[in-house]
């Protein structure tokens, strides 16, 4: 089995490191960027990844790029796909031989 240091969910830095740190409730951020009070709690939790149209957002109000957030959740997806499946894909899919 192939050991990957853990990484948190993206939604877990934007409220730790964004949120927090600037004193701004996720209530009144889903507020401010005209989404659901809801979604902004589900991708905190882990529940829901940040989308490309969230990432804009994300990134307006901050003043950050969106692909900053996009980045962290590619890079998440993938650091979580290759703890949860890589073992097994690699059995499964040999590699090309180029002759």
């Amino acid at each position: 089995m192939v050991d990957y240091i853990e990484i948190d969910p993206p939604g877990l830095m934007l409220k730790e490191d964004f949120l927090d740190d600037l004193n701004v409730r996720p209530g009144t951020f889903a507020a401010a960027i005209k989404v659901d009070r809801a979604a902004i709690k589900a991708i905190i939790e882990g529940r829901r990844a940040i989308t490309a149209e969230m990432a804009l957002r994300f990134g307006l109000f901050f003043g950050t790029s969106p692909e900053f957030w996009l980045n962290l959740q590619k890079d998440y997806d993938l650091r979580k796909v290759k703890r949860e499946r890589l073992e097994d894909l690699t059995a499964q899919i040999k590699p090309l031989k180029v002759a």
